[in-house]
């Protein structure tokens, strides 16, 4: 369910939420720039909070520390909304998620970047359809549940090119290859409420192929997918 209606919402996203914006990385606030209003504060929230998760992934010295951070999120996002601890700046971009059981999940697929490497393929995987299923509940949640199933296909294979540029162990850089020459393409153009993620995935999937870091073609390619979805 869609909460834009709040005046509390809007209000958060037009003052305490800008420094979350901010914090994105350019190409990934260009994307979720593209979807509708309606939609939009749901991208920004969740960009906001995978940012999180895998900075607590890279920075933890210790496993454990990881986990405990990760379960405390897990734990918090599983309570009502009014039960949230106060203060945390995103926790309150994620105040519009009613049910944010997808995002609690979230935090299980960064949880399997946690073993010791190599990493197999099912731990790229579980963080890859992690990924998936909250573009599928943005789909749904904009109210266009056919938009689900392209939704998932589009945050797994987006996941996995993003992973590989972040490799260095051969072995898991060709297992996570694997995973994303065989993930299903959906068709396009792709729906408004989900085109961010058509986005993120055309950009990371650009960058298996390229050396440098973001291009002014890169820009081009946001921009058109962001405006004919294809």
């Amino acid at each position: 369910m869609l909460v834009t209606h709040r005046s509390d919402i809007r209000r958060f996203w037009r003052e305490e939420g800008q420094a979350l914006i901010a914090e994105l990385p350019p190409l990934a606030r260009l994307a979720a720039s593209y979807a509708p209003a309606r939609c939009r504060h749901l991208w920004f929230g969740f960009l906001a909070l995978d940012r999180r998760f895998a900075h607590i992934v890279a920075s933890a010295r210790e496993p454990m520390l990881a986990q405990m951070r990760l379960a405390w999120w897990r734990e918090t996002l599983g309570q009502p909304v009014a039960d949230r601890p106060a203060g945390d700046v995103l926790l309150g971009a994620l105040a519009a998620w009613e049910d944010a059981a997808v995002l609690a999940a979230l935090a299980d697929g960064w949880e399997a970047m946690l073993g010791e490497a190599p990493l197999d393929a099912a731990s790229f995987a579980s963080l890859a359809g992690a990924r998936g299923d909250v573009v599928a509940a943005i789909g749904r949640l904009s109210g266009h549940g056919d938009e689900a199933q392209a939704g998932y296909d589009l945050g797994y294979r987006w996941a996995l090119a993003d992973v590989v540029a972040h490799l260095s162990d051969q072995e898991e850089r060709r297992a996570v290859l694997a995973l994303h020459q065989g993930a299903n393409r959906p068709g396009s153009p792709t729906p408004r409420a989900i085109r961010p993620a058509a986005i993120l995935d055309a950009l990371a999937s650009r960058g298996l192929e390229q050396e440098t870091g973001p291009t002014v073609a890169d820009f081009l390619t946001a921009v058109r997918i962001g405006i004919i979805g294809r």
